[in-house]
């Protein structure tokens, strides 16, 4: 299974035509067996305990108070209280386990669906939006916690009462039951009709709320310019149509839900009064008493609103049964890039010898566009090479490969004469550093950021940030390498963020340096400190860089010149002008200053 279609709306949850997918989640609950078990005898025990009321009732009005004595109405009324304090007990535990059990299972959930988002290839994220994967770690597993926590044990609880409440009703009097059963239908057909549509705009309602946080989302990350753009008048209408939209969507919902409870407590109560009706001429006539006639209007009471909360309960399981479809689809998505079976060492130490043969490469969105076409590639090691071309021609590509977040279609990709297919990806990954024109800053502190997953203390981090001449503005920061730089690096400058990536690099001492002009968003004098420091690092290292300007060409020991993917051209700055070919275009345009 390759990836899973996004959905028009990443926040629409779909439902299930059926339940199975719930039951695949037994699966996480298995580790908990022991307090599963224990939950469902809480669970059968406050249903016995609650069917028991029937009976309690009874006893109350024919032995207590029929009889007139008031040693017997005590008696009665101990062993209601009796039954009181263990129903009491029953449903707290059962409360309290389900509850637990919804939270821990749903948390596993949690934990084994983003496992998996991380173990998934960058190519399953080109073709699958990101918001739609938040969405099914966020909103489907909430709904799935409310589902497994308590819609569930609802389910079960209300299934056992009414066929418990049934066969009492049987026992205590056949003829007032089919009395009832008649009467169902007449309740359960407008309220599933009417429920049908409370579950509709509940789904609508749910879709114009996600609207709202994207629009939110959207807005508030790209603040500076909305502001700079003066957009904020057409921000304010644009968000109240969406808000409009959901309080319109709510409304309808709502109207519709009112309409529900009206017509279920009218036919409910009608129900009732005509058993009662009934009932009472029974009594009058001898063949029932008053204590079977209060017991047979419990159990009624009880049949009437567990299978009305059938009715909306199943509804909820289907979208719970929705959201834990698309979590198990998720889960089940395997990565293209997979580890080797019988993986292959590199050599020690690691050279950095890059090599390719005829590579072929088409990116999995835009199949029709083949991104490299017949590479040949051989990099010495310690070489420093640039690759030069147009917007398209192939240089990202090249990088994403040497990082194996693709597989090339034909031809290998080797580095120190080993198929990178055939080394162990944290292995492969740990040989090489990426530094990209837009750096990435987490939101954490300076030290995590420049360590980033790296067991090392912090002297080494402030030994690398002052190589990349990032200290002097960390130690300004309010707790200097503790603080926090904000969600993306917002604290910082573009220049900061880049010398921070550096610092990020060197750290990591690399056998290949891969460099998306690294020092493109500094000033000239960091340009020139951070320069220097890159010089060192690139010193008896290969390296490959993206190259935007001229003194990067000039001081490579060789320039690919790349054109829709494949090289045409390579050699040195001076021997490429003179070859008056593509090279001598870019460089008039590109290197000119």
């Amino acid at each position: 299974m390759r990836s899973p279609k996004p959905s028009a709306d990443p926040l629409d949850r779909p439902r299930s035509r059926r339940l199975r997918p719930l039951l695949r989640l037994l699966g996480f609950a298995r580790p908990y067996l022991w307090r599963l078990l224990l939950a469902l005898l809480a669970l059968l025990f406050a249903a016995g305990t609650l069917l028991a009321f029937g009976q309690v009732i009874r006893n109350v009005v024919d032995q207590g108070l029929a009889s007139g004595s008031s040693g017997a109405l005590d008696r009665a009324l101990q062993i209601f209280l009796l039954v009181v304090v263990l129903l009491s007990i029953a449903v707290g535990l059962r409360s309290w386990l389900l509850n637990w059990l919804g939270e821990r299972v749903v948390a596993d959930v949690r934990r084994a669906v983003f496992e998996r988002a991380l173990a998934l290839d960058v190519g399953f994220f080109e073709i699958t939006r990101t918001g739609e994967v938040i969405s099914r770690l966020t909103s489907d597993t909430a709904l799935l916690q409310i589902v497994v926590g308590s819609t569930v044990a609802m389910g079960l609880r209300s299934a056992l009462l009414a066929i418990g409440s049934l066969a009492m009703l049987a026992i205590t009097s056949p003829q007032l039951t089919l009395l009832v059963m008649l009467g169902v239908p007449v309740v359960l057909v407008p309220a599933w009709l009417l429920g049908h549509q409370v579950r509709k705009f509940s789904r609508l309602s749910q879709d114009r709320i996600g609207d709202v946080g994207a629009y939110v989302d959207e807005t508030l990350h790209g603040i500076r310019t909305v502001q700079a753009f003066c957009h904020e008048p057409i921000d304010r209408v644009r968000y109240a149509e969406r808000v409009e939209a959901a309080f319109g969507t709510a409304m309808r919902r709502s109207l519709n839900s009112a309409l529900l409870s009206t017509v279920v407590t009218l036919l409910t109560f009608g129900a009732i009064g005509l058993v009662l009706w009934f009932g009472g001429r029974e009594v009058l006539a001898g063949r029932l008493t008053g204590g079977e006639l209060s017991a047979f209007l419990f159990y009624a009471i009880l049949v009437a609103g567990n299978i009305g909360a059938l009715s909306d309960i199943a509804g909820q399981l289907l979208r719970g049964a929705g959201a834990a479809e698309r979590l198990m689809e998720l889960l089940e998505t395997m990565p293209a890039i997979t580890p080797p079976r019988q993986p292959k060492r590199l050599p020690r130490p690691v050279r950095g010898r890059v090599s390719a043969e005829q590579m072929h490469f088409t990116y999995p969105s835009r199949p029709e566009q083949a991104a490299l076409a017949g590479i040949d590639l051989e990099i010495a090691p310690g070489e420093k090479v640039a690759l030069v071309g147009p917007s398209g021609a192939g240089k990202s590509t090249l990088f994403h490969l040497l990082l194996r977040f693709y597989d090339p279609d034909r031809g290998g990709l080797r580095l120190d004469g080993v198929d990178l297919r055939d080394v162990e990806l944290a292995i492969l990954r740990r040989q090489f550093v990426i530094v990209p024109q837009d750096p990435v800053i987490f939101g954490a502190d300076a030290l995590e950021n420049i360590r980033y997953g790296l067991p090392v203390d912090e002297a080494a981090v402030e030994a690398a940030a002052r190589a990349a001449h990032a200290h002097e503005f960390i130690a300004r920061l309010p707790n200097g390498y503790r603080s926090h730089l904000g969600e993306r690096g917002v604290r910082l400058s573009g220049g900061e963020r880049q010398r921070l990536a550096i610092a990020r690099a060197i750290l990591r001492d690399p056998a290949v340096l891969l460099l998306d002009e690294a020092t493109s968003a500094l000033d000239a004098e960091s340009e020139r400190l951070v320069q220097d420091a890159l010089e060192h690092l690139m010193h008896g290292r290969t390296s490959i860089v993206i190259a935007h300007r001229l003194a990067t060409v000039r001081n490579a020991d060789r320039i690919l010149v790349l054109d829709q993917g494949r090289i045409v051209a390579s050699g040195h700055h001076e021997a490429l002008l003179a070859e008056d070919g593509l090279y001598a275009r870019l460089a008039a345009l590109q290197f000119q200053a």
